[in-house]
């Protein structure tokens, strides 16, 4: 019994350890093709079903999207490519 409860101790305390390792991670990406009005639009709804992603601010005028996500959840190879799937190929312009 005392084993049992030491291993699920144990495992809880790796759980917890793995949350708090987890941080907001704010990123500014260029986005290419970027031609149309509603071209923004459809890169910030492909960016906000990306899991962890929290906001997401698109710039026509800059073509770049700058994006707030769970660095535990998401990451930017996967922003990058949620965006290049639906013909918006972007690179990591900055990290804030």
């Amino acid at each position: 019994m005392n084993r049992i409860l030491a291993i699920t101790a144990l495992a809880l305390a790796i759980l917890a350890a793995g949350d708090a390792r987890a941080a907001e991670r704010t990123v500014t990406l260029k986005i290419d093709n970027l031609f149309c009005a509603s071209c923004p639009y459809i890169v910030k709804q492909v960016l906000a079903e990306v899991p962890g992603v929290r906001t997401v601010k698109v710039s026509f005028k800059k073509k770049t999207a700058l994006v707030t996500f769970d660095d535990g959840k998401a990451s930017v190879a996967a922003l990058t490519a949620a965006t290049t799937n639906v013909g918006f190929p972007s690179t990591l312009l900055a990290t804030n």
